[in-house]
């Protein structure tokens, strides 16, 4: 009979959700949040959410405190505990976004070993004339490219001025061969170029603005170009002969071959791995970005290929690695950027693994760059809850349920500061909450969370009544009712 109950609780109720389901046998919860064996009460979140009148009052921000809570108690916990927050692999894991970027390089460097070029094939490229590189010395007129001057004249006064500074120079140039870069250093209005004796780098043509390049382009090796106007101002371009720049005329090459090596690779990725974008990856993609925590266990797909598939959770991985800018600029983005973007994270996923698969390793300078930044969060961290191994040892618990109970102590204190508005909040970086989570047992109990944001509303309200002025009655008789006019009945 029991079970025939529960079944047609099942048919009478079927559009209650299973939120609202586990709220009607859970309506009285009185915890928003565990981590390990500690808890975030109602009371307790409800009395900060409602000592504080910046922060809203919702269930979802209020979920999100939660989850930050579980994060940071669970780092005092792991502190507490004696774990070593420090050790290669936390720090390995923790840092992630680093440790891929080097290995990307160092991968990125084997795959341009492949293409050193020999000296022969170096004097080769300069003979053949499709790059060049050129240097410069720019006079520059400040409103040539574009600025409004409200005063022609003075416009007209500082152009000549320059072209006279600009001819004055040009037979020095013109003679002084090696010693161009002297002159650009010393001259030159070009800020970019000038520091590297005016050199603009390695060029093809297309790069520069009409007037500059038809002049620079017919410059024989060592050539020296007369007074160029452009929209920049006047110019003198020099061609440096292949003896004064073969090395950086050698790393440009090399540069312009690893990139296209790089494109290539990653074309011959498209087709090896079959990749495809699903169809309804941008909307997975811009849902991911409206709430990150709810798609971090999500198994959707949003790139797949042979052997394996880009999924939302693995884009939560990388939103957290990428500049956070890409998250305020996806929502806004057309559903064909989004498509490519993913596609290109699923190529730098296949990359790494390409990375692993070739055994790529970081270096001793790579792993004592990695642990200095990890060591610096870590710092950052224990500074603002002013809690270290040290402070918990000194802490006079005996026992390790006293020490994990002062721990987390220091966690709801600068939780009530924040709050309070007396200190600001830092969210833990995302790979190192992600470390601490998936080593615990935790939970963010949402029916917990709506209760105290009810009672927060209870203690904000009870607040502003508390400080709102109070109306006594004024001294005398009780006022006349003007409700009704003279001579009405009542």
């Amino acid at each position: 009979m029991r079970r025939l109950s529960l079944v047609l609780l099942a048919l009478v109720f079927p559009v209650v959700g299973c939120n609202a389901l586990r709220d009607a046998f859970t309506s009285r919860a009185d915890v928003a949040a565990r981590a390990n064996d500690q808890a975030l009460t109602v009371e307790r979140l409800a009395a900060w959410a409602g000592s504080s009148k910046q922060v809203p009052l919702d269930p979802l921000t209020m979920s999100r405190v939660s989850r930050y809570w579980v994060e940071y108690t669970l780092l005092a916990d792991a502190l507490a505990s004696g774990k070593d927050l420090r050790d290669s692999a936390t720090a390995a894991a923790v840092m992630w976004p680093v440790v891929s970027r080097l290995k990307w390089q160092h991968f990125h460097e084997r795959l341009a070993a492949t293409h050193t070029l020999t000296p022969q094939q170096v004097d080769s490229a300069y003979q053949a004339g499709q790059v060049r590189i050129f240097q410069h010395i720019l006079f520059q007129v400040q409103n040539a490219a574009g600025a409004v001057s409200h005063d022609s004249a003075a416009l007209r006064s500082t152009d000549a001025q320059k072209r006279r500074q600009a001819e004055q120079l040009l037979p020095q140039a013109r003679t002084a061969g090696a010693g161009f870069a002297r002159l650009a250093s010393r001259y030159s209005d070009d800020a970019g170029s000038k520091v590297a004796g005016g050199s603009l780098g390695l060029s093809t043509r297309g790069q520069f603005v009409t007037p500059f390049e038809d002049a620079a382009w017919v410059l024989p090796p060592g050539g020296v170009s007369p007074v160029v106007k452009s929209q920049f101002g006047y110019h003198i371009i020099r061609r440096p002969p292949l003896a004064e720049v073969r090395d950086s005329f050698r790393v440009g090459l090399q540069e312009q071959l690893a990139r296209t090596s790089d494109s290539l690779h990653m074309d011959s990725l498209d087709v090896k791995r079959k990749l495809q974008v699903t169809d309804r990856a941008p909307e997975y993609a811009k849902a991911t970005v409206q709430d990150v925590d709810a798609a971090r266990s999500s198994h959707r797909v949003l790139v797949k290929y042979r052997g394996g598939a880009l999924t939302v959770s693995d884009f939560v991985r990388w939103l957290g690695a990428l500049d956070p800018q890409i998250l305020q600029a996806l929502p806004q983005a057309t559903d064909d950027q989004i498509k490519q973007f993913l596609k290109s994270l699923a190529q730098q996923q296949l990359m790494l693994q390409q990375a692993d698969s070739a055994k790529v390793t970081l270096t001793a300078d790579d792993w004592r760059h990695v642990r200095a930044e990890h060591d610096s969060t870590l710092a950052m961290i224990e500074s603002l809850l002013n809690l270290t191994p040290a402070v918990v040892r000194d802490s006079g618990g005996a026992s390790s349920e006293q020490k994990r109970n002062f721990a987390v102590g220091r966690v709801n204190d600068y939780f009530e500061r924040v709050f309070r508005g007396r200190a600001r909040f830092f969210p833990l970086p995302a790979f190192l909450a992600d470390t601490l989570l998936a080593a615990a047992h935790w939970d963010v109990d949402e029916a917990g969370v709506r209760r105290a944001v009810e009672r927060g509303q209870e203690i904000r309200a009870d607040s502003a009544s508390a400080g709102a002025p109070r109306m006594n009655p004024a001294p005398g008789p009780a006022p006349i009712d003007t409700s009704r006019r003279q001579g009405t009945p009542r």
